[in-house]
Parts: structure tokens; C-alpha cells; sequence
């Protein structure tokens, strides 16, 4: 390894690993057949009995109430939809631009088409009019002679709308899951998850959930819903996991269901995407004793995950919301005319790929603006505010994203919509509330909204250097500076000899996986780096091995976008999720790598110094020594540049020495950018020479 590996930064992360409880892993094990670390996977999810993990494994075993029972207005809706039917009057939706919007709209289409309705949609501009019904619409609506208004994943918020057409004589329905607001719509329906009890287990489901509700109750009421079943829980599926709905209660019970179907749809849309995609359904195969009354009989299954909709179909659908036309996802989700889905399929690619061109120029000019503007501030504003003109505010929410990734503190990144606007997104951390940090600002916005986890605001440009001072005020009253680095919750530990092709299969019982039920992962100590080299955009492709019982175990990885951690040193613990790779026809079990961190062997340097043996290392093109040294207190780390000036660290001590002598040295925080990465690269440089001479 060279200087220039051991001058490469790490991910800076914070590690969150599973307590592990070997006891009731391995009674949970017994008794339901399935290995102590698939048990402690589940006992991680909360699953600790037998019959919990039963109802898990098996949600069709639930019982569930009827959404008639648990939505009050559903009755009402499907009636008024019932009599437009039968009268021919004319009903329009308004959807929404997000895949959950779309998908959502596209159902309904589908399915009060079948059943004989006179329907027609309207989705509003995501540039010029930004998100849910407004007065233009439904202006436009009451023209065009419409009876009967369905808002899909909009409208809770849309009092004035709402009202506007209640005066025009328009009967509205409103079907949403957003956060109920202070007022209510004056609407004649109102079809809300977060109305009905927390209990529900229809109380997660998305905007798409409530449309395949609100559909499937209505082709019932009117006794058609043989044939329609299936085409809808396609899109529900769709729309569900693209919308990062949490995969439990009735999301994950009908998921489970689309998933088996999505690989044989019989909508054309579904299936021009999936070819257009190269998606392949994966085998499943059954081995625990728990087995559904739907597979009992089959051991061998094909079936899409949820990974292959949220990686591989949900952003070629998204990517129409952000920067393309939604008629062209309307057209595709709602066609039977296979050669039309393929055009409409072909042109979400091309989007898709002009999108992620657009997210890796902005992402990249993001970062070049905070290195070199408000880097070195990161630890005393604790959150970052990036704004730029001429960025696609279409996609910057993704960048925001990537820049919480690797910056670990909330972003808010904004573009400017002319001289005096500027629009943008936000994305936060585990101990930070977007929406209520936009609430504290909301003086200095003209718009905003949101949730915990991401908003989206817009802001006179002149109140810009003052919004930059609020939301660090609010982040300096609930962030701690060890809370700003990204968090990666870690399940359980597995050494490279337990992962095969049984292990993989047993992965199954947790699928699918989303929100509130996240793919298992796993971390290994001090595996060894043997290959690597970037590939792709960015990529870094590795084997790795571990020495087991005097017998080496190697296994292939990837690490999506890590350009800027390459080379990793020799020796590191990763962390990871397990992925199946079908190329060729030949199948292996696979990592994709999220986290690295170096190996414990670091904490050893200070108890055994490397016989008073020091080194050269180079960071930020400075060269640098450094090496550990006993003094009366114990084992410290030097490391001097070439002026002279010292940095001393002692282990456990968040506070290091600097100067030219101890004797004047000023005390400095070391979880400060600037010290951090360079304790970093001294410590993988001291390793590889522990790592040199251990081999001699």
C-alpha cells in the first residue's frame, strides 16, 4: 500500500450495531426452523415469538377489518362515484407528479374506466404551479362540465380549491395521506389515513393505497371486480414502494402479493418497464417450517423484489415527475397497446438517464461549493444551506440526499427560480425535524412543507443570509456534535464463511423490504482487501477475504459511488447487505458495501506501539510523520509536519494538542474536519506499517 492509500479518507459514519441476545436468538430459532441470525434479524424488527414472527412471515394470516369498518367516509365516496357511473357524469381526477401521484392516477383511470365511467385527469405543472390542486384546475374542470372531482395523493391542504369548487356546484373526493392540517376542505368526502385510528393497519398506506382502496370497494360495489384485481395491485405495488410507504400491515400483506405477480402483469405499461429495465425475477425458495397458504405447494418461485421497484422501475417512473411530462406515465400505466407501452417505456429510460446526468453535475457542483465555502463551518452551524442558480429543482431533493450522505448533517439546497425567488428541498438526519425547522423559519418562507425526514420551501432570495442564520439556530438546540455523522444501523455480525446461497434463501422470510422494515444488515471485522479498482461512474469493485481456521474466504463487492474513499486500505471492518448477481447465468451471492470503517486493530497501536517506529504519510498534498510514543500518562499519537508544529492525540480524548512544543501548544477539538481527516490517514498509515512488519 502506498502513502496515497494511506492518504484516502474513510466514510464518515457512526456505527449503530444491534445488542445481540444469543439466548432468545437461538430458542426463536428452534423453534421456528430458521437460523440464530435470521432470528436475531427478526428480533431486531420486534418479532420475539413464535407467533409474531408466524403473522410476520405470513401476512395473509392477518385478520383484517373491513376498510368500509375503518375509513368513515368510504361509503359515501364509493356512492358518489357509484351514481356518476351510472349517470354518465363526467369525473375528473387531479393527481400528482410523484410516482405515488401517478400510479395513483393512473389506477383509478384503469379501473372507473372498466367499470364504464367517464373519466378524464389533470396533473398540475411540477414548474409553474408546483404541487396539488389549485383554483386553474378546477376553473378548468367546472368548464369542461365536470360533476365529480377525485384529488389522488393531494388535496388535504387545499382548503380555497376545494371551496372553489364546492361553489361552482363540483362534488369533490378527496384521497390523500399527507398530515391532516388545522382546517379541513369543505369537500363532500374525505379519504385520509391519518384520520382513522394509529391502530389501523390500513393507517400507513400511500396515496396509491387509498386509490386501490377506494377502487377495489367500488368495482365491488357494482359487482365488477372479477379481471380488475390483479391490474391494480400492480400499480398499488408500483406506487407503494416508489413512495417509500412503510412496509408493514396491509402495505406489506398486498406488496407481497403484487411482487408475485409484478414478473407476469398483464398491463402492458408493467411490463414494457420492466424489459426496458432488465429486471429479472429472482427464485425463491421455501424452507421454513412457516410456509403461506399460497406457496405451500410450491417450492420454487419467480418473483420481483421490492429493491428491483425501488432501484430499477421507480426512478425511471419518478424521473418523468422531475424533469419530463406525467401524460407520458398516465399513457404507459393505462395503455393495452403493447407497441405504445415500449415508446412510453423508452422514453422514461431517456429520462431517466438525462436525470441522473443532471443529479451528478449538480450533486458534483454542490460539493465543490460547500469544500469551498462552508466546510469549515459544518461543525458550528451543524446544518448546511446550498443554493445556486440554474439547477433543476426537479432533482435536487436527490442531491440533498447525497450531500446528508456524506456530510451527516441536515442539507436544505435551493436553486434560484429568478432574481428575487429561490425553491428548494430539504433532507435531515434521525435527530432533526425538517418540517419543524421550516416551522421555526416560517417567516422568512413564502412556502413550505413537509415531514420529519424532507420538505420542500420557497423564500424571497433577499432572505436568504437570514434563513442560513435561523435554521442553524434551531440546529444548535437538538444537535450534538456526535450526531453529525451519517447513521448506520448495523443488524448482526457474520463472518464471510456463513454467507452462501442457504443464507441468501433465508433472507426471504424478511422480503419484502422498504421503510420500517429495511434490508437487513450485516458487518464483518478486519476483512482484508485483496482486488479493487473503480468501475462505472464512480463504483468501487472489490474481493474481499477472511482467514477462517487457517482456510481463506473471498467473496465479491461493490461500493456505489465511493470514488473518493479509493483505494481502501488492506485491512478494514465493513458493513453491508447481501445481493444476489445472476450475470451470465451463473448465480453468486454478492456485497454491496455501505459502510467501512478501520479495523479495531487502531485501539492495539496504542496499547502495543509499533516498536517506536515511525512513518511518512502524505494528506491534502502535504507530507507528514507520524508515530506512537509512551510518555508518563501512557501511548500518544504524533504527527508533525514539515514546519515542526505537532498534533499530540491520546486515546479516548476528544481534545488534541497543537504546537510547536508541549510547553505552548493550544488545545483543539479533533472531531473538526480538518483534524479528523488527518488523525484518519496516520492511523491507516501506522496500520499498514504494523501490517509490514508483521509479515516479516
Amino acid at each position: 500500500m502506498t502513502n496515497d492509500q494511506a492518504n484516502k479518507s474513510l466514510p464518515n459514519q457512526r456505527w449503530q450495531i444491534a445488542l445481540h441476545n444469543p439466548e432468545l436468538a437461538e430458542n426463536l430459532a428452534i423453534l421456528t426452523n430458521l437460523s440464530p441470525i435470521i432470528s436475531q434479524l427478526l428480533i431486531n424488527r420486534g418479532m420475539e415469538t413464535p407467533e409474531a414472527v408466524q403473522r410476520f412471515i405470513d401476512p395473509e394470516s392477518l385478520s383484517l377489518p373491513s376498510p368500509l369498518e375503518e375509513f368513515p367516509d368510504l361509503a359515501v365516496s364509493v356512492e358518489l362515484l357509484a351514481n356518476a357511473i351510472t349517470h354518465q357524469e363526467k369525473i375528473a381526477i387531479c393527481g400528482d407528479y410523484d410516482a405515488d401521484g401517478m400510479t395513483s392516477t393512473a389506477l383509478l383511470l384503469r379501473t372507473l374506466r372498466a367499470l364504464g365511467a367517464d373519466v378524464d385527469y389533470a396533473i398540475p405543472s411540477r414548474m409553474h404551479e408546483g404541487y396539488g390542486i389549485n383554483k386553474r384546475i378546477v376553473e378548468e374542470f367546472h368548464g369542461e362540465g365536470v360533476g365529480l372531482i377525485l384529488t389522488v395523493d393531494n388535496g388535504i391542504s387545499a382548503f380555497e380549491p376545494i371551496a372553489r369548487a364546492r361553489e361552482l356546484g363540483l362534488k369533490v373526493i378527496i384521497t390523500d395521506h399527507h398530515d391532516i392540517p388545522q382546517k379541513l376542505p369543505p369537500a363532500n368526502a374525505i379519504l385520509n389515513p391519518k384520520l382513522i385510528a394509529e391502530s389501523s393497519p390500513y393507517r400507513g398506506v400511500a396515496g396509491v393505497g387509498v386509490a386501490y382502496i377506494l377502487a377495489a370497494c367500488s368495482a365491488q360495489q357494482l359487482g365488477e371486480l372479477k379481471g380488475l384485481v390483479q391490474p391494480m395491485l400492480a400499480l398499488f405495488t408500483l406506487g407503494t414502494i416508489a413512495d417509500l410507504a412503510p412496509l408493514i400491515g396491509v402495505n406489506r400483506r398486498w406488496v407481497k402479493r403484487g411482487l408475485k405477480h409484478l414478473a407476469k402483469s398483464t398491463l402492458p405499461g408493467v411490463q414494457a418497464l420492466i424489459q426496458v429495465a432488465g429486471v429479472q425475477a429472482s427464485q425463491k425458495i421455501q424452507n421454513s417450517k412457516f410456509k403461506t397458504q399460497n406457496n405451500s405447494d410450491s417450492q420454487h418461485l419467480k418473483s420481483l423484489k421490492a429493491e428491483d421497484i425501488g432501484f430499477r422501475l421507480g426512478p425511471r417512473i419518478n424521473a418523468i415527475g422531475r424533469i419530463g411530462n406525467p401524460q407520458t406515465v398516465i399513457e404507459l400505466l393505462t395503455t393495452d397497446d403493447m407497441g405504445l407501452a415500449l415508446e412510453r417505456a423508452m422514453q422514461c429510460e431517456q429520462i431517466n438517464i438525462q436525470r441522473q446526468q443532471m443529479c451528478e453535475q449538480i450533486e458534483q457542483e454542490a460539493i465543490a461549493l460547500v469544500e469551498d465555502l462552508y466546510l469549515n463551518f459544518l461543525q458550528k452551524d451543524r446544518v448546511l444551506v446550498v443554493v445556486k442558480d440554474h439547477w433543476h429543482h426537479g432533482v435536487i431533493g436527490i442531491v440533498a440526499s447525497r450531500l446528508v450522505e456524506r456530510y451527516g448533517v441536515p442539507v436544505f439546497i435551493g436553486t434560484y427560480e429568478d432574481e428575487t425567488m429561490i425553491r428548494g428541498s430539504a433532507r435531515g438526519i434521525p435527530e432533526f425535524n425538517v418540517f419543524e425547522a421550516l416551522e421555526y423559519s416560517h417567516e422568512l418562507l413564502w412556502k413550505h412543507g413537509g415531514h420529519k425526514a424532507a420538505g420542500g420551501f420557497s423564500l424571497p432570495a433577499d432572505n436568504l443570509l437570514a434563513l442560513r442564520s435561523r435554521l442553524s439556530e434551531f440546529a444548535n438546540q437538538c444537535l450534538q456534535l456526535q450526531h453529525l455523522k451519517p447513521l448506520l444501523k448495523i443488524d448482526a455480525q457474520a463472518n464471510l464463511n456463513q454467507i452462501n446461497q442457504e443464507l441468501y434463501q433465508q433472507l426471504n422470510v424478511l422480503h419484502p423490504c422498504g421503510i420500517d422494515n429495511p434490508d437487513p444488515v450485516f458487518w464483518t471485522a478486519n476483512a482484508q482487501v485483496i482486488e479493487q479498482q473503480i468501475v462505472g461512474k464512480g463504483h468501487i469493485k472489490l474481493t474481499l477475504a477472511q482467514t477462517i481456521d487457517n482456510q481463506q474466504y473471498k467473496i465479491k463487492a461493490i461500493a456505489w459511488r465511493w470514488r473518493d474513499y479509493f483505494p481502501l486500505p488492506p485491512r478494514v471492518d465493513i458493513a453491508y447487505k447481501l445481493r444476489e448477481n445472476n450475470f451470465g447465468g451463473n448465480i453468486s451471492i454478492e456485497m454491496e458495501l455501505i459502510g467501512v470503517r478501520l479495523p479495531q486493530q487502531v485501539e492495539q497501536l496504542f496499547i502495543t506501539p509499533t516498536l517506536s517506529k515511525r512513518t511518512n504519510f502524505e494528506y491534502n498534498e502535504r507530507q507528514y510523520t507520524c508515530g506512537i510514543y509512551q510518555n508518563s500518562a501512557g501511548s500518544e499519537l504524533r504527527i508533525k509536519n514539515t514546519e515542526g508544529k505537532v498534533l499530540v492525540i491520546q486515546p479516548e480524548n476528544k481534545l488534541g494538542l497543537l504546537g510547536i512544543n508541549r510547553e505552548d501548544a493550544k488545545k483543539v477539538d479533533l472531531s473538526l474536519p480538518q483534524y479528523d481527516g488527518i488523525v484518519k490517514a496516520a492511523l491507516q498509515a501506522l496500520l499498514v506499517l504494523k501490517q509490514v512488519i508483521g509479515d516479516r
